[in-house]
């Protein structure tokens, strides 16, 4: 039986390690061409090795599956293009984008430097739009020579950049960017039969090993904090099965999944003519009485 993405070229960034391997794996699985993108560097960035991306190569060509090994800096515009490149001669095309590659440097903002901010918004934010940008170039020209796309970008948002949590500014500023960017880049794709989508993940990985409860797991307890949970919705979104999905955020994690409405208005009051400012306490009151409490993690 034919995998469900059988034959498509996807890109993984981060694709060496956590949630980023678990994709790889599935997307070989199930019949893809896979680059597997990783810098190979510590949670907080540092350091680089090619090994944790090479070792899934060999995981999935073991096992009978195409995969090539990339270990560019998808956060350099150029090394992003060398990756996506790298898909094209490689495979002899571009079919899904997933942007999973991340790094954390957590601090309360009084105490973070500029240094800490920089990194985790240039790995998060422009590590998102760089892949992004050589992609739709890359399907943009296919249309203009008469080609056809079917093209998918998955990205990775987070429940930190959608409701908030402190200690975590600059990660939540890039992942609250990155679902925005997720939006917008669903409109200006769509006239190139290219959909984009985020997911928000939830796993014990490296990068949450600080963050989430030590897991104590009785002998054939489903484990819901593992990372290969996300990727059947990421593999499926990466297939043709997804065609008319696009502009969403989904839930994947603690072993299920769901779906997220984004900004919308609450409540409005119109008026003809310019208020004083002493007017506005009992407008305001009135319309948080019509919205919703802010929501919190946990």
């Amino acid at each position: 039986m034919a995998g469900l993405c059988e034959g498509r070229v996807v890109v993984v960034t981060g694709g060496g390690r956590g949630l980023g391997r678990e994709h790889c794996l599935l997307f070989a699985k199930e019949g893809a061409k896979v680059v597997v993108n990783d810098l190979g560097g510590s949670v907080s960035g540092e350091g680089a090795e090619l090994s944790p991306a090479q070792q899934v190569v060999k995981e999935i060509t073991a096992a009978g599956g195409q995969a090539v090994a990339n270990g560019d800096d998808i956060s350099d515009f150029n090394g992003a293009g060398r990756m996506i490149q790298q898909a094209i001669d490689t495979f002899g095309g571009l079919d899904v984008l997933v942007n999973n590659a991340g790094i954390l440097r957590d601090k309360m903002m009084v105490n973070m430097t500029m240094a800490e901010w920089d990194a985790v918004i240039k790995v998060h934010l422009t590590g998102t739009f760089c892949p992004m940008h050589h992609a739709a170039n890359y399907w943009r020209q296919n249309a203009k020579n008469g080609g056809t796309n079917d093209g998918r970008i998955i990205n990775t948002t987070s429940i930190s950049g959608l409701f908030g949590n402190p200690g975590q500014l600059n990660y939540a500023a890039a992942k609250a960017g990155i679902a925005a960017m997720t939006i917008v880049a669903s409109r200006e794709l769509s006239r190139l039969n290219v959909t984009c989508n985020a997911i928000s993940p939830g796993a014990f990985t490296r990068m949450t090993e600080n963050l989430m409860p030590k897991r104590d797991l009785k002998p054939g307890e489903f484990d819901r904090q593992n990372p290969a949970n996300v990727s059947p919705m990421v593999v499926w979104l990466g297939s043709a099965e997804s065609k008319d999905v696009t502009g969403r955020v989904f839930e994947t994690m603690n072993g299920g999944f769901g779906t997220y409405n984004g900004w919308e208005r609450a409540a409005r009051e119109k008026f003809d003519r310019r208020l004083d400012p002493k007017e506005m306490g009992p407008i305001v009151t009135r319309m948080l009485e019509q919205t919703h409490p802010l929501q919190k993690i946990g």
